[in-house]
């Protein structure tokens, strides 16, 4: 089976440095929609058999303009649903690292050692999300191939547990607005990386959004 895990398209929020969990739901901004589009592109001469993304409006919008045409295959499924970020969602990054010093610093250098002021751990959300993916991956063909459009925690959090490595590490690699991950294997348990933080079709964003990273 082929899997592409993708992260929907930016949103005003991006932008702003603001957190974005599961408290707001923030529509693509029109940034976004041409990331989506450009997206969709890449997808114009391939068959997907099915099509998954977190409900949040940020995703659903990517997924719906990324799939065209194949937009019927796209159900939701609220296990790839962000981080909850609890009371630092809709905040700017400066002002928890000014309200919250020791513990934005220890999410940044111990990720997998903090729980979200209200909001989750990194392992929950591996744990939900690690759930969501096998459903959406049960009973895929060889040939067959599915989509998911989820969000930057997700996406970390799943790719850790498919490369092996400690949630510690979920910030040593990126994943740019509707970047993709092509994801290819027998099962879900033996999955290799061909493409990961794929995000050519957005070339000169690429670089930009290491600074954008919250």
């Amino acid at each position: 089976m082929r899997v592409i895990l993708a992260r929907h398209g930016e949103t005003a929020w991006n932008v702003e440095g603001r957190h974005q969990g599961q408290g707001f739901d923030i529509p693509l901004s029109g940034v976004g929609i041409a990331q989506a589009k450009a997206l969709a592109l890449r997808f114009e001469d391939l068959h997907l058999d099915r099509a998954i993304a977190s409900p949040l409006l940020r995703a659903r919008q990517t997924a719906e303009i990324a799939l065209g045409s194949q937009s019927a295959l796209l159900t939701f499924d609220p296990g790839l649903m962000e981080i909850a970020h609890g009371e630092w969602e809709g905040r700017l990054a400066s002002e928890i690292r000014e309200a919250y010093p020791e513990l934005q610093q220890a999410w940044r250098e111990a990720p997998h050692t903090v729980r979200l002021p209200g909001g989750e751990t990194f392992q929950e959300v591996q744990d939900r999300a690690w759930a969501s993916f096998s459903r959406a991956c049960a009973g895929l063909g060889e040939d067959q191939n599915l989509l998911i459009v989820s969000h930057d925690g997700v996406n970390r959090a799943l790719l850790c547990r498919i490369l092996g490595l400690p949630l510690e590490r979920v910030w040593s690699f990126r994943q740019a607005p509707t970047t993709l991950n092509l994801l290819e294997g027998a099962d879900v348990e033996h999955l290799e990386i061909l493409r990961l933080n794929d995000a050519t079709h957005l070339n000169p964003l690429f670089g930009e959004v290491v600074h954008r990273k919250l």
